[in-house]
């Protein structure tokens, strides 16, 4: 069992959730629940995870927020 961590937005003009899982290529979905989102992402790495020449371009290390005045 891998883990993975999608990051999730709401699309304002669709009102769709829309994720993706940082630095897998191809990774990425939408939904118009959480539930939905995360059974479409779970879906699709599945698939992704099928290709035995699968590289991970980046690790997700974190989130920064940033102060501004």
């Amino acid at each position: 069992m891998k883990t993975f961590t999608a990051i999730v937005e709401k699309d304002f003009d669709t009102k769709l959730y829309v994720g993706y899982v940082p630095g897998f290529r191809g990774a990425h979905s939408q939904g118009e629940t959480l539930d939905e989102l995360q059974e479409n992402l779970r879906e699709v790495i599945e698939m992704l995870l099928e290709n035995e020449n699968l590289a991970f371009e980046r690790e997700f290390v974190g989130t920064q927020q940033i102060v501004v005045q």
